[in-house]
């Protein structure tokens, strides 16, 4: 059963972020909108046999499922066990975007392994931040880590759980990237005590803290940035479901509470002031308006609850004109949806195994299985329409899936696939 709650808040106006990068960057998971939806033109319509043109492997991002992320010609992951080292620890390791040559690594923690105590699913989580001349990453752990982009050495860090009581709902780690939004880094302790908080992204030091009262821990979604009423406002899903926060003071808005799945894994989808949030272990999906009201009021209105179909564990979907596209669950059943209804335009098997993971690109989608294989699909409200699914170098392994979602960027897709990093030519 889930319930809804409306909250009064202060009038407060604000403007819509805005990070002024450039279109070719993909400076965190999602890419500049969070959305995995990129602005860039001149993609490929379709590849040969064996894929688009291999321009460089880099080695030594280490195990994990972090997605690069780039920004001023430079690539940065997280990675456990890279090739590179014997040590055993976890790294923030970042690569020349136009060769793949390693620029430096910094340890930031023990590896999500038997080292902490962890065997389930081995490897890094978060993709970086990167913002101006720093980048931030969160550990499987919890520790927040600010370091220097151009030589890797650590300025600040915190730990969600010992500094802010911090909790997970599941047992799988931290995964959140963190929202660098002005001069706030935004992220999710989750739990009652301190359940998203905001810091001075040059210091470290706390600047609002936002209480759900409740709250059941974090899941591993990241905070995305909408605007209602000239007021902007934070949107989270944590381990039961999604909330909103006021950017300026860490005023809780609402809640949509729902029944905890398993684990809350997929970001919110936000399309004007509409809320699309969704999850697997069949729970589903639901869109919620958000409406700035009389009285100072936020309040959010469910224009359709939580349907099963429009469920997925962690590949994420993406939004096109209307139309939600991605993985059913963690099956290869790709799908597409009207987002006004909820309604499936259609569903189709798709050519690899597994779940799915998305990104969209000029009027196409690169999508990526769990057991490796890529394919480009024509965004078709129709039909599914794949061309020359091939399979990514040093996939198949069972025991480290192609879970890692794909990053285009300045005409290049780029594959994290274990301890290597796959650049692809996929300009016309």
């Amino acid at each position: 059963m889930k319930l809804v709650k409306q909250i009064l808040i202060g009038s407060i106006t604000l403007g819509i972020v805005g990070n002024n990068l450039p279109a070719e960057d993909w400076p965190t998971f999602g890419g500049v909108g969070r959305d995995s939806v990129s602005s860039e033109t001149n993609i490929v319509d379709s590849w040969d046999t064996d894929g688009p043109r291999l321009l460089w492997t880099a080695v030594g991002a280490g195990k994990g499922y972090a997605s690069p992320a780039v920004a001023n010609d430079q690539i940065c992951t997280l990675g456990d066990h890279l090739s590179t080292t014997s040590d055993g620890q976890e790294y923030l390791v970042c690569f020349d975007a136009k060769s793949g040559k390693e620029l430096w690594k910094t340890a930031v923690g023990p590896s999500w392994d038997e080292h902490g105590g962890r065997t389930s699913w081995n490897g890094a989580r978060s993709t970086p931040t990167i913002d101006g001349d720093m980048v931030y990453v969160t550990t499987p752990f919890g520790k927040l880590v600010a370091a220097n982009r151009n030589n890797g050495s650590i300025l600040w860090t915190k730990d969600l759980k010992a500094d802010f009581g911090g909790k997970k709902k599941d047992n799988w780690g931290y995964s959140e990237s963190p929202l660098i939004d002005g001069a706030l880094l935004v992220c999710t302790p989750g739990g009652s005590k301190s359940t998203v908080v905001a810091l001075d992204k040059i210091t470290g030091s706390t600047v609002w803290t936002c209480v759900r009262d409740g709250d059941v821990g974090a899941g591993h979604s990241s905070i995305v940035v909408s605007n209602v009423g000239g007021r902007k406002v934070y949107v989270q899903n944590t381990g039961m479901g999604p909330m909103g926060i006021d950017a300026l003071t860490g005023e809780l808005l609402w809640t949509y509470d729902t029944n905890p799945p398993t684990a809350f894994i997929p970001s919110p989808i936000i399309n004007g002031d509409l809320v699309f949030t969704y999850a697997g272990y069949g729970l589903g999906g639901a869109l919620l308006q958000q409406i700035a009201g009389p009285g100072n009021k936020v309040s959010i209105k469910e224009h359709y609850g939580l349907n099963k179909e429009l469920g997925n564990k962690h590949g994420g979907l993406v939004l096109v004109d209307g139309y939600l596209y991605g993985g059913r669950e963690d099956k290869n059943v790709i799908f597409c949806a009207d987002l006004k209804t909820g309604n499936i335009a259609w569903e189709e098997r798709g050519s690899g195994s597994g779940s799915t993971s998305v990104a969209a690109v000029d009027g196409k989608l690169v999508v990526r299985y769990q057991d490796g294989t890529v394919a480009l699909a024509r965004i078709n409200a129709d039909k599914l329409i794949e061309s020359n699914p091939f399979k990514a170098p040093g996939s198949g392994d069972s025991n480290m899936p192609s879970w890692a979602h794909p990053v285009v960027s300045g005409g290049k897709l780029l594959l994290r696939e274990n301890d290597s990093i796959l650049c692809y030519d996929i300009s016309k």
